[in-house]
């Protein structure tokens, strides 16, 4: 009889656990905010909201009369510490372990500093958390640390969604939360933040579209790779007034916008490894302090925009493993600063000698005559047959160089490009019946590995320039200095 009846409950709690993860497919996967009611799903499913077993964690906190603060501002600041400390259920660092007791400022990973309204009191100004390991969420209570200007968790475990009330963080100015687990839809939220200016999502679970306003907004820098994001990039894409923008391995697709000629100040832009398929635009030749290009890995067609002649501060151009045709024009190989120019994996039939004196170039796989490792014949006949016009992708984009022939059909497929990894899953685990559930049970996976490619140094000098103002202006807190996030560009 008992073991009928185990039986029993574990069949019900099977069947509950399956419904659970279907309902939390189905809303991921569509589109909107996500309501309080699924974001309560999305914390079940990653089993780090155990009402059921340990009652409210995280959810209210309750101060010991015997406590002093300093200020008002530092007893909201241990409330939302409180909090946060216990929505986490795993910290193998022990990071957390002197979060006790009213003396926030102590509190590791806890910078405090002048208040800008008042500077004759201390608020918590900075957060750093990171690489510690750290599983599990972000607590509602969080919108209590109003004077906080940065907010870096990266390279922790930390999954679900992003608070709705961040939006109360009206002097956020970098926001890290990179290298962790997070889910569901671009949190819109960030949009709602007046003085942030630094924007990190990269290697988590995003899913969907990013809003068009993110390009309207004042940021400095733009992080969101390694995610699922998939839409067309809209024509504000010129908008952005950022210096690095960083969008690859996602599922981005259709045209970069003209508009991008706009980006006066743009240094760094990467967009590999998405589902672009489009001629280049020409208005690309007029971001003349772009240092960085890279597009590889998509399925962008055409000649290369000769305009790209008069980007004169451009170090390294990545066009490879894309449907490239025509020949490559002089005056790209000319630049002056040109260090490092990919073009394998196309389709080019010409390359001046210059290209040749290069420092760094790769150019296999074309159909370059007198070149070594290039296309056969026959496949590079069977491709340029087929005539590309660019205006028919209804985006701009350069016009061929040689006069197109009247045939107009589809460009023959190129080979999918090598498998990259997706952001790395939530962290796995084993779930027995409810009645001997512990977080003993729990199996961690370790955070996933850094980013190990470094492309440029660009962002990291001006991390640093962009760092230091922002200290000038809050101070440094108790303790050291606030950051050491890593902001160089890893994709």
């Amino acid at each position: 009889m008992k073991k009928k009846c185990l039986l029993v409950l574990l069949a019900t709690f099977f069947v509950c656990f399956t419904i659970s993860f279907a309902e939390e497919e189905q809303i991921v996967s569509r589109n909107g905010d996500l309501t309080d009611a699924e974001v309560k799903y999305i914390r079940q499913r990653q089993l780090l909201y155990y009402r059921d077993e340990f009652g409210d964690r995280g959810e209210k906190v309750t101060v010991d009369p015997s406590l002093v603060f300093e200020n008002p501002r530092l007893k909201n600041a241990y409330i939302a510490l409180q909090a946060w400390k216990q929505a986490i259920i795993s910290d193998p660092l022990n990071l957390t372990v002197n979060w006790v007791g009213s003396d926030v400022c102590n509190y590791t990973g806890v910078f405090c500093s002048p208040a800008l309204d008042d500077p004759s009191i201390r608020t918590v100004a900075g957060i750093d958390l990171n690489h510690g390991d750290i599983a599990g969420y972000l607590p509602e209570e969080l919108g209590l640390l109003t004077d906080i200007a940065l907010f870096h968790i990266n390279s922790n475990r930390f999954c679900g969604t992003v608070p709705h009330k961040f939006i109360k963080l009206k002097l956020l100015f970098e926001l890290d939360l990179s290298n962790n687990r997070f889910a569901g839809r671009f949190p819109e939220v960030v949009l709602r933040l007046p003085s942030l200016k630094f924007l990190d999502l990269r290697f988590n679970e995003f899913e969907g579209t990013v809003p068009k306003e993110l390009f309207d907004k004042d940021l400095d820098a733009i992080f969101i790779n390694h995610n699922r994001f998939a839409f067309d990039l809209p024509e504000n894409f010129g908008n952005s007034p950022v210096s690095v923008i960083v969008l690859a391995n996602n599922k981005f697709h259709g045209c970069v916008p003209a508009s991008l000629g706009n980006m006066s100040g743009l240094n760094e832009i990467i967009l590999m490894n998405n589902g672009f398929r489009a001629c280049l635009p020409s208005e690309i030749g007029m971001l003349k302090n772009l240092t960085v290009f890279d597009v590889s890995f998509n399925q962008f067609m055409g000649p290369l925009p000769e305009t790209i002649g008069g980007m004169v501060s451009l170090e390294q151009l990545n066009v490879a493993h894309n449907m490239l045709s025509g020949k490559i024009p002089a005056s790209i190989c000319l630049l002056p600063n040109l260090q490092n120019f990919t073009f394998s994996y196309n389709f080019f039939t010409g390359e001046p000698p210059v290209c040749l004196n290069l420092k760094d170039f790769e150019d296999r796989r074309n159909c370059l005559p007198g070149r070594p490792a290039q296309r056969g014949a026959t496949q590079c006949k069977s491709f340029l047959s087929r005539p590309i016009h660019c205006s028919s992708f209804k985006c701009g984009g350069s016009a061929p160089s040689t006069p197109p022939s009247p045939v107009i059909s589809p460009p023959m497929p190129v080979p999918s490009p090598p498998v990259i990894p997706s952001p790395p899953p939530p962290f796995k685990f084993v779930c027995p019946p409810c009645n001997f559930f512990s977080l003993s049970t729990v199996i961690l996976l370790p955070p996933p590995p850094p980013p190990i490619l470094v492309v440029g140094e660009g962002i990291a000098k001006n991390e640093t320039s962009q760092r230091r103002g922002e200290e000038k202006r809050r101070g440094k807190g108790r303790g050291g200095e606030i950051g050491g996030g890593g902001l160089s560009i890893f994709i």
